[in-house]
């Protein structure tokens, strides 16, 4: 495991020396996961992307990319752009990223079934800010505010989410 690497544990997620409260799926973690049963997959997960509100926020790294009105991710599995960042308007269903609250003002992308997905195998494992300490998640890893934003200007290209 390498230095930028964020390890999920019992104890929580590990990175650079030190435990990071974090919450993660409603369905615990789970080897295989599906679309919608709320698990967070256990393995390990490239960190491929970095999202951002920059209404909200300043760009936390340079390789950071902006997220604008209109910005979705098809969360279903009979979409042919299933598991991938497309625009609205959008026929399939889909998660908005640009949100009304903040959960995803800084989201840290994963490589879980993509860049060539697996209809059903599920989608959008993010590194996001969290609703409240121990909320459950749709399958994320969720974070305060601070630690999140944090962990996002010490991640390096080629950092990976294990999850034990």
């Amino acid at each position: 495991m390498g230095q930028a690497d964020l390890v999920l544990t019992p104890r929580g997620l590990r990175f650079v020396g030190r435990y990071w409260p974090c919450s993660i799926g409603r369905g615990g973690i789970k080897t295989n996961k599906r679309e919608g049963d709320g698990a967070t997959p256990r393995g390990t997960h490239a960190i491929t992307g970095m999202l951002y509100r920059p209404d909200r926020i300043a760009r936390p790294v340079p390789w950071a990319v902006p997220v604008r009105r209109g910005d979705l991710w098809s969360d279903d599995p009979r979409d042919p752009e299933y598991n991938l960042m497309v625009r609205a308007p959008h026929q399939y269903s889909h998660e908005r990223l640009w949100r009304g609250d903040s959960l995803y003002d800084l989201v840290l992308l994963t490589d879980w079934n993509w860049p060539h997905s697996t209809p059903g195998r599920g989608s959008a494992i993010f590194l996001h800010r969290w609703r409240r300490p121990g909320y459950a998640t749709e399958g994320c890893v969720a974070l305060s505010p601070g630690n999140l934003l944090r962990i996002a200007q010490r991640i390096t290209p080629g950092s990976r989410l294990i999850v034990l």
